[in-house]
């Protein structure tokens, strides 16, 4: 099966390709670029004049294992949605359940640092399940450091996990953010032998709290120098939130030391996580110099009104999804410090993109367009439009070569030692797989809003994953379902 885009702004970041090309497309991968390419027998010939091909975005922090939630993101350039930050346990059920159900993107998973800590510390069975992994957040029981064996015990699990395919190591430290430094570093040891990848969501800045063990963004960087791990810093912006400039450049100074460090960020000025989780808590949120209101209960749209009502809320429903301001996108100085955690050199693009779920309960739906009284937080739905529309059309500080290279490229290459497959990804070069974006440069844009977060983004006109069109003339084609794994191999 051939197919043929005929006369595109052609943009390969693994080539610095830029210009007026065709792409040809044949048994699912890339089989050849360039200007005026023959048409071979029966190929489908798409007509993409004036419209921008690329790479299909690889999202290293995606939390949607749904249709519903691939759909969504599709309909944003994503060909590749990956869950990294938290990953699942156990990762062969993870992996089983998304090809049973089917998926229209590409999807894996790291190594579940939290599961398996719940596991061995409190006797949990992790399910792979997405609504489970958010009631354990609230959780205060697995919070705590662990003893000499229970330390080797969840590092084994780990080890294992990584041994049947996963693709690193997801760390949500900031959830658990008193527990000892040395828990942390043993995680890094792990993965600098294994060959893989940690992606660390990470404990609180000194600013923030003085009695921190360790500065979050300190320890990443130490960490990787001392054991030569590839570390990965999940969503800076929020998790560094004022203190930003700060942050990045403590990560500066690691990477000029030859410290394995990569950074991610995404252009909103909320955050969203479980209600309980250890950061949301009142004197907590004091310390950022955040209140009560700056909480917004994600299925109901309720502001919190005080700490009596947060810590009443954090006791009936921890896992309860919940929006926290911690930057006013209305204010020019905060957009500014959100564009500064993009435009940082080599940071790449990463949704955090949210379940989403509807009041009965439900995190999935095959309807499409999806049924009305469904909630997330927008980012599931807009981050890359989004992204583009800020960095490249209304501030030019991106050209479109190196909006790909932030959303395609780079992503990609996180994953290279420990998954060959992702060689084949975020580039147009020949033999390359055939997720392939095709987009409106002068009208891709988010459409989603905190209020009204599932409306798809426009201006992403076709859409191939494996060579298999998702989307076609802005239409998600609802019978697709070509995603396939991407898993790690052991060394």
């Amino acid at each position: 099966m051939h197919t043929l885009l005929r006369g595109g702004r052609v943009i390969d970041p693994g080539a610095g390709l830029d210009g007026l090309s065709d792409v040809l497309i044949s048994d699912g991968r890339i089989a050849a670029v360039g200007p005026g390419l023959e048409t071979p027998p029966g190929a489908e010939i798409v007509d993409v004049t004036g419209l921008v091909v690329g790479p299909g975005f690889v999202d290293v922090h995606s939390h949607v294992h749904s249709i519903a939630g691939h759909r969504m993101q599709a309909m944003d350039g994503v060909t590749t949605a990956l869950d990294l930050e938290a990953g699942v346990m156990p990762i062969e059920k993870g992996y089983a359940d998304a090809a049973k159900a089917g998926r229209p993107l590409n999807y894996g998973f790291s190594a579940s640092w939290g599961g398996a800590r719940a596991q061995v510390l409190l006797g949990a069975k992790p399910d792979a399940n997405v609504g489970s992994s958010l009631a354990m957040l609230g959780n205060e029981a697995w919070r705590r450091s662990s003893s000499p064996a229970e330390l080797t015990a969840w590092l084994s699990l780990l080890e294992s996990e990584i041994a049947a395919g996963a693709l690193g190591i997801g760390v949500l430290l900031g959830y658990a953010p008193m527990t000892d430094p040395g828990e942390f570093l043993a995680v890094a040891q792990l993965a600098a032998k294994a060959g893989v990848p940690t992606y660390t969501h990470v404990r609180e800045l000194a600013e923030v709290d003085p009695s921190t063990p360790v500065d979050g963004s300190e320890e990443i960087a130490r960490a990787a120098g001392e054991t030569g791990a590839a570390m990965h810093h999940c969503h800076v912006n929020s998790t560094s939130g004022r203190h930003v400039d700060r942050v990045l450049g403590t990560l500066d100074r690691a990477q000029r030391l030859g410290s394995r460090v990569t950074v991610e960020a995404y252009p909103y000025g909320a955050g969203s996580t479980a209600i309980g989780a250890a950061f949301i808590a009142p004197e907590r949120l004091r310390m950022k110099g955040l209140g009560p209101s700056n909480i917004i209960v994600v299925e109901t749209g309720e502001r919190v009104a005080d700490e009596k009502r947060l810590l009443q809320l954090r006791q009936e429903d921890p896992s309860a999804p919940c929006l926290m301001e911690f930057l006013d996108e209305s204010r020019e100085a905060d957009l500014e410090m959100l564009r500064r955690t993009l435009a940082f050199p080599d940071s790449i693009v990463g949704s955090d993109a949210m379940p989403l779920f509807w009041p009965d309960g439900s995190f999935e739906s095959t309807e499409w367009p999806l049924p009305p009284g469904g909630s997330t937080h927008p980012r599931a739905a807009g981050t890359f439009s989004k992204t583009l529309r800020l960095m490249v059309r209304e501030t030019g500080v991106w050209t479109w070569l190196e909006a790909f290279r932030r959303c395609s490229y780079l992503p990609a290459r996180l994953l290279d030692d420990c998954a060959p497959g992702a060689r084949a990804k975020g580039h147009l070069g020949v033999g390359a797989d055939a997720d392939v974006v095709v987009l409106d440069p002068e009208r891709i844009s988010d459409a989603a809003t905190y209020r009204d977060p599932l409306r798809p983004s426009i201006g992403v006109r076709h859409l191939f994953v494996g060579g298999t069109a998702v989307v076609r003339q802005g239409e998600l084609q609802t019978n697709a379902l070509p995603g396939r794994a991407l898993r790690g191999e052991a060394r």
